[in-house]
């Protein structure tokens, strides 16, 4: 709940400066000034492209939790067994065991978006962010694909 509370934080603080930003820019798109006018359509550009942005990973968040709560329902999410160090780095063998593990179950239901989601979380423990995001987008297109998006 906690890194809930944080992200939310920082949401508002990326909309604080945006709003910032936006207001800028409108104030500069007023000046009777080329190059004023030039930042001020550079600096609007930024924050609708900011905007574009931090709409698309609020949504993937809401979609990831949304499948999460799916598969908590059914006894499926899957659960964090690995050992971390001190630091908080996964052991490695048992992060590699995880993933072998995982990973044969989606080869096995390729068309199955839970199987997809439990991969994605073992590429995370594996520290692979990149393609943990890409593996539950596409547990993500899956569900809403099967028309089960509530």
């Amino acid at each position: 709940m906690s890194s809930k509370i944080w992200t939310w934080v920082m949401i508002v603080l990326v909309a604080i400066v945006m709003t910032g930003a936006l207001v800028s820019a409108v104030r500069f798109l007023r000046v009777d000034d080329g190059v004023a006018r030039a930042l001020g359509a550079g600096t609007l550009l930024l924050v609708c492209l900011g905007a574009w942005f931090m709409y698309h990973a609020i949504s993937f968040g809401i979609r990831t939790e949304r499948l999460g709560r799916i598969l908590e329902q059914e006894g499926g999410l899957p659960e964090d067994t690995v050992e971390r160090s001190p630091a908080g780095r996964p052991n490695r063998e048992q992060a590699d065991e995880q993933f072998a593990r995982y990973k044969a179950e989606a080869e096995a239901a390729p068309e199955d978006w839970r199987s997809w989601y439990r991969l994605a979380y073992a590429y995370d423990v594996a520290g692979d962010r990149a393609r943990a995001r890409q593996t539950m987008k596409k547990a993500i297109d899956m569900h809403r694909a099967a028309g089960t998006e509530s």
